[in-house]
């Protein structure tokens, strides 16, 4: 299943507080960059974070689960929690 177009549209949105934030679509699926650094995958709609010390620090304890078969696992991140843009600009700045 390919990520919607209306997901990535709510993530960018969110994310749009933490600096130059855009998408690109790959293979059905998306990159998305904080000032043209991949910081996410989204695929499947569901949103995984590029997996640094900083952002395992902030988080504490996390999910990791490869975005796509094949792929080294990622922090994945719970859709409830995509909604607080405070904390998911946070987030994906400190990555």
């Amino acid at each position: 299943m390919a990520t919607r177009d209306e997901v990535i549209a709510h993530l960018v949105s969110q994310l749009r507080p933490a600096g130059a934030v855009r998408s690109r679509k790959m293979f059905g699926e998306y990159a998305l960059y904080l000032d043209d650094k991949v910081v996410a995958l989204v695929c499947d709609d569901q949103l995984f974070l590029k997996p640094t010390e900083a952002g395992r620090a902030f988080l504490g304890e996390i999910e990791e689960e490869p975005p796509y078969p094949g792929a080294k696992p990622y922090f994945w991140i719970d859709e409830g929690k995509w909604d607080d843009e405070v904390w998911l600009c946070d987030l994906v700045r400190i990555t």
